[in-house]
């Protein structure tokens, strides 16, 4: 899908399987890449080491970047910057992200993770992250998104324009219950990687579908 023809409508963002093989990873996301629209991959660090982290980056990242999916990588700038990610995403103190910032100064998109409470997406929010994220990695153990970050999203939503991403379910529902937020973005996991909703790829084109048919569009 060409940048001229993105929907108006929430999103989708994969992260990538946490645990397991490099190669039945980077097979389940090129499958997965060939569903339909995903705006972004990030790339979480899971169970692996630092070379396998930076491995898995390294072949995913052509993948996605010729799909013009921007990639994002957990925890690690080093990383991220060795194999020109587009960003990173981050899980830390309010001080440690208007820190990390200021420094990498516009050369990596950066992301905010790990809210829980509405103070702690505000102070976040205050260094301008290029998005907040709502939910933890590895917690879509449930068909539905946690009412939590609905609600946290919702909020968000109403009062702030920087963009939210919201963790969904097991459930490819679930993509339409964070759209119903407002939410820029819905990020899944197991709902496209576990195999209950088909292969990757009909598990993105499952979630588009359904996202094109009745998520509220922005312009509304």
């Amino acid at each position: 899908m060409s940048k001229t023809a993105l929907p108006d409508r929430c999103r989708l963002v994969l992260i990538a399987p946490p645990e397991g093989d490099i190669g039945a990873c980077v097979a389940k996301v090129e499958s997965a890449l060939e569903g339909g629209d995903v705006a972004s991959l990030i790339i979480p660090v899971g169970g692996r080491d630092e070379a396998s982290l930076q491995k898995l980056g390294e072949a995913l990242l052509p993948l996605a970047q010729a799909k013009g999916v921007a990639v994002m990588i957990e925890n690690d700038t080093r990383i991220a910057g060795r194999i020109k990610a587009d960003g990173v995403h981050l899980e830390t103190s309010a001080a440690d992200l208007a820190e990390q910032i200021e420094h990498l100064d516009g050369r990596l998109m950066v992301g905010a993770g790990g809210i829980k409470t509405r103070d702690e997406a505000l102070d976040l929010g205050e260094a301008q992250p290029d998005y907040v994220f709502f939910g933890r990695f590895g917690y879509d153990n449930k068909p539905e998104a946690h009412s939590r970050n609905l609600k946290l999203a919702e909020w968000w939503s109403e009062m702030i324009s920087l963009p939210c991403v919201v963790l969904g379910g097991t459930d490819i529902a679930s993509a339409l219950a964070v759209a119903e937020t407002r939410a820029d973005f819905v990020a899944l996991s197991a709902a496209v990687f576990d195999g209950a909703n088909g292969t990757p790829a009909q598990a993105v084109a499952a979630v588009n579908a359904l996202l094109d048919q009745s998520a509220p569009r922005f312009t509304e």
